[in-house]
């Protein structure tokens, strides 16, 4: 006997929900007609559902997006690093209180010896003839963050390879939430091929119709809501084993509109409107903003992250403000439009000679113009570099603060923790270094301006 088993998967929607409702109404559609032909089927997201750049899932602190999965009826989840590091040790923790469905997260536990309810090494989903699935997941090494938020990380691949051996015996089908990336994906499946369906994320890729390796077939759905995958499984319930699998992505931008949709996406951002709508601080002036200058913000930037850090000098680029800042009442909405990245503040300590470099690096002339995409940069263009608290004067000697540098002293550099992937300034990326968590830039220029302008 043959049987179907159909899984729709969603993947880093970044909370554009701008196809979100007649996605739902179309799985929900096609979930009813399989099972009216006793078809079981069904509904994963692999992780980066949120993203705090929106709004309603800033007000609502990720919770509306759990209220959306739930709407939807999905089935499991599993957790990419926007809800892992994106929020506290606290939010996180409670993120899934009310959840209908299933997360699972295998190489994730928290540091505190108690782990939340909703956390799980994987589950055992059973069809309606009976066939056993267990789904398995992992998320994506950010281990120093996890860290300083109070979670503690395994490896994911030696995890989800331990999982899966484990599991083989005791389930017919064994399928992975991977939020992990396409190279890693690859790597797991030629590594274990117990895994029969990989569902990839986070490195954004597509697979229009998957991809095989070494038997396992992997999956891809882009990022932003442009997809919904339609996972097919055939099963032989007689020989126990799998004779076709195929994915396919439906684009949602295809599918048919549905009644009311522009007014269910507008609510999601009126709703984040009003939440934000508070008051945090008044100014007695308007700070402008440049993208290609030093400007009255960066200016006022710079002295809440020097304040905020006890770090010697600091180093931002100027794309990171997206709109100045109004004189008057200045309200929370405000500091999320002016600053909507999920970014955080790290301390660097730095010798003599590697500043000197970061400040000439700073100076390329190409940089200005980049159009940033990822990083958690959720701006236009990059900017110009802008520095503070160091310098190089004609001799090419080090200033920190206007003072000829001590050649024996590391300083303390506070800069963007975009900066410490690698791609702008390889060396930050082994330098030591301490992040600043959970805020985010704006909660840190709320808690700069509240004492700031009460002087």
């Amino acid at each position: 006997m043959l049987e179907k088993i159909h899984i729709f998967h969603t993947n880093d929607l970044h909370s554009h929900f701008k196809y979100w409702p007649r996605m739902q109404s179309f799985v929900k559609e096609m979930r009813n007609s399989l099972a009216k032909i006793g078809e079981t089927s069904y509904l994963f997201d692999v992780g980066d559902h949120l993203d705090r750049s929106n709004i309603y899932t800033e007000a609502t602190v990720g919770k509306g997006n759990v209220q959306l999965l739930n709407d939807a009826g999905y089935d499991v989840v599993t957790i990419g690093n926007n809800e892992g590091i994106t929020l506290s040790h606290e939010e996180l923790f409670h993120l899934y209180d009310n959840a209908n469905f299933d997360v699972v997260v295998a190489n994730v536990y928290s540091s505190t010896g108690k782990n939340p309810a909703w956390m799980k090494p994987y589950v055992v989903l059973t069809t309606e003839a009976g066939t056993k699935v267990g789904v398995i997941a992992a998320t994506a090494m950010f281990e120093v963050y996890y860290q300083e938020l109070n979670w503690q990380m395994d490896e994911p691949r030696s995890t989800l390879l331990q999982l899966a051996h484990q599991l083989r015996k005791e389930v017919d089908i064994i399928v992975c939430l991977s939020h992990l990336g396409i190279t890693e994906d690859e790597l797991l499946a030629e590594e274990c091929p117990e895994i029969d369906v990989i569902f990839g994320s986070h490195t954004h890729h597509v697979l229009p119709t998957g991809k095989l390796i070494n038997g396992v077939l992997l999956t891809g759905g882009g990022k932003f809501g442009q997809y919904t995958g339609h996972l097919v499984i055939e099963y032989d319930k007689k020989m126990r084993k799998i004779v076709e699998k195929k994915d396919t992505l439906i684009h949602n931008k295809d599918l048919p509109i549905v009644q009311n949709e522009q007014e269910r996406v507008q609510f999601f951002e009126d709703e984040g409107n009003r939440i934000l709508n508070t008051p945090v601080f008044t100014t007695t002036k308007s700070y402008n903003k440049e993208w290609f200058h030093y400007s009255q913000l960066s200016d006022l930037f710079a002295q809440a992250i020097l304040e905020k850090s006890g770090a010697d000098c600091a180093l931002f680029n100027a794309g990171i403000f997206l709109d100045g800042l109004p004189k008057g009442t200045v309200t929370a909405l405000d500091l999320h439009r002016i600053f909507p990245h999920p970014i955080n503040l790290c301390i660097i300590e730095l010798s003599v000679a590697e500043m000197k470099e970061i400040y000439m690096q700073s100076k390329n002339e190409e940089w200005p113009y980049i159009e940033l995409k990822g990083l958690g940069f959720r701006g236009v263009i990059f900017g110009k570099m802008l520095t503070y608290g160091f310098s190089m004067n004609e001799n090419r000697q080090l200033l920190i603060n206007g003072k000829l540098a001590d050649q024996d002293h590391i300083y303390k550099l506070v800069t963007l923790d975009l900066f410490t992937f690698g791609y702008f300034y390889p060396s930050f990326k082994y330098a030591k270094k301490q992040y600043i968590l959970p805020e985010f830039l704006r909660n840190i220029m709320i808690d700069y301006g509240q004492r700031f302008f009460k002087q």
